[in-house]
C-alpha cells in the first residue's frame, strides 16, 4: 500500500511538471507562482473610473524620440480603462500643495490640484531648472489606486527623471513607496528607474498603484526636452476616502 502511494505521488509530480513544460513563454518558477497566487478578483470588486480629460493641444505623437531618450512603446487604440473599487474619487482635488521651489516662475502651487488640466497659458505652474518636486497632502492615510499627472502638454515634450513616491509623512521618511521611476541612470539620487520615458499628451500619465496606502504624494522631474524648467498642470490622486 505504501509503495502504491509513493508511486502515485511520483506520477502526480511528473504530470504537474509536464503541464508546466508545455506552456510556452513561462518558466517553471512563473508557473509555480501563478499556481500559488490567489484567484483573480471578481469583476464586481472593481469598477471603471471615468477620467475627465482636457482638449488635445495637438494630434498624434512624434515617431522619432529625441536623441538619447527611450520612449515607451506606442500604444494601439485607446488607453485601457482605469479600474478601482467603487467609491474611488480624486482625493487630491483642492488639497494643499507644497514644492521644492517655494517661488514658482509662473503660476501658483494651488493650480496643481485646481482641476484645470487644459494646455493653455495660465493653467500650469512653472518651477525652476534642476531636480524639483511638488507634493500633495491628502489629509489622511488612504488607499491609493492611481495617480494621473499632466506636466505641460501643449506640445509633445518629454520630462526627464520623473519619479512618483507615496509616504505616510511629509518628510518622506516613513513607509516611502516609489510607484513610478524613469530615471534610468539615477541622476536624481532616488534609485535606478525601470519605467519608460513618455511624451506628454492630453491624456496625462496614468500610474496605477493598486491600493498602496499613504497620505503624501511627491512627484519629481528634472527639466524636459524643450527647456530646463519643470511644469505641472494638474495632478489627480484616485483612491477611497479614509473613514
Amino acid at each position: 500500500m505504501t509503495t502504491l502511494r509513493k508511486a502515485t505521488g511520483v506520477v502526480c509530480v511528473v504530470a504537474a511538471l509536464a503541464v508546466w513544460m508545455i506552456v510556452p513563454g513561462r518558466s517553471w518558477a512563473q508557473e509555480a507562482a501563478a499556481a500559488a497566487a490567489p484567484a483573480t478578483q471578481p469583476a464586481g470588486d472593481l469598477t471603471k473610473v471615468e477620467l475627465k480629460l482636457p482638449k488635445p493641444a495637438f494630434i498624434g505623437t512624434p515617431k522619432n524620440p529625441p536623441p538619447g531618450i527611450v520612449i515607451e512603446p506606442a500604444r494601439k487604440g485607446p488607453r485601457p480603462p482605469f479600474m478601482a473599487p467603487p467609491g474611488t474619487v480624486n482625493l487630491a482635488l483642492k488639497r494643499p500643495v507644497n514644492a521644492s521651489d517655494k517661488e514658482p516662475i509662473i503660476g501658483k502651487l494651488e493650480q496643481v490640484t485646481d482641476e484645470d488640466k487644459e494646455a493653455t497659458d495660465g493653467s500650469f505652474v512653472e518651477l525652476g531648472p534642476g531636480l524639483q518636486w511638488v507634493q500633495i497632502d491628502l489629509g489622511k492615510v488612504s488607499d491609493i489606486w492611481g495617480v494621473v499627472v499632466w506636466h505641460h502638454h501643449g506640445d509633445p515634450r518629454v520630462y526627464k527623471d520623473v519619479v512618483v513616491q507615496i509616504a505616510d509623512d511629509e518628510d518622506f521618511i516613513t513607509n516611502v513607496k516609489t510607484v513610478f521611476n524613469n530615471d534610468n541612470d539615477n541622476t536624481s539620487g532616488l534609485g535606478l528607474g525601470k519605467d519608460f520615458m513618455y511624451f506628454e499628451i492630453y491624456e496625462g500619465k496614468l500610474i496605477e498603484t493598486k491600493g498602496v496606502k499613504g497620505r503624501y504624494i511627491r512627484l519629481y522631474s528634472k527639466g524636459n526636452t524643450s527647456d530646463d524648467q519643470n511644469h505641472y498642470t494638474e495632478v489627480e490622486v484616485y483612491g477611497v476616502p479614509a473613514k
